[in-house]
């Protein structure tokens, strides 16, 4: 069983008070939760690594809790993303074990969501930076909902760390604008309507 140990975590959240044009009646927040733990399997290759997903599962959950508490509750929320940095001794797939644990937790505590959580990866050093991309919960072809989130932290990932991360929305882009189907409109059968 390897170890995640974690060694650190920050959460914030953005509040979109004004965009141009008129202030919306409620302001749209985003936000994002960072967890920093050590990659058991940086500096060689491992050929199977898949059930290293459940060993990340309990993070996953609570990264998840601990967001939806910073934004107030389940009930707004309904834009999600996901992402990983992988320090430079670890590679690609490495980043790819959070797809399982931080999809599913958040899909679990948002009321079992129809929506594929958008998800981006990538290997770099201390300080890069991730867009991680937010879709509606429920359905993939609500355009008011693209939009992304910019995550990072300036001593992280090390060389033998992963930097997991997980992003919420609520509401729709301020002044959206583009068509496309409505929020109201969802079905949530299928994850795409």
């Amino acid at each position: 069983m390897p170890e995640f140990k974690l060694r650190k975590t920050m959460i914030f959240i953005e509040e979109t008070r004004h965009e141009n044009g008129p202030a919306p009646a409620t302001p749209r927040r985003k936000g994002a939760i960072l967890a920093v733990v050590s990659n058991p399997f940086a500096g060689q290759f491992h050929a199977d690594l898949q059930g290293a997903m459940d060993d990340l599962k309990p993070l996953g959950l609570m990264m998840t809790d601990r967001l939806i508490e910073a934004l107030g509750g389940p009930a707004e929320i309904d834009g999600f993303g996901k992402g990983a940095i992988v320090g430079e001794n670890g590679e690609l797939e490495h980043g790819a074990l959070w797809h399982v644990p931080g999809g599913y937790a958040m899909r679990e505590k948002l009321g079992d969501s129809a929506a594929i959580v958008p998800s981006c990866k990538k290997v770099g050093g201390v300080g890069t930076r991730l867009d991680i991309p937010l879709g509606h919960i429920n359905a993939a072809y609500v355009r008011s909902h693209f939009d992304g989130i910019e995550v990072g932290l300036n001593d992280s990932p090390r060389a033998n760390e992963i930097l997991f991360a997980l992003a919420m929305a609520c509401g729709p882009r301020i002044h959206n604008r583009m068509g496309g189907l409505e929020a109201r409109d969802v079905k949530g059968e299928d994850g795409l309507r």
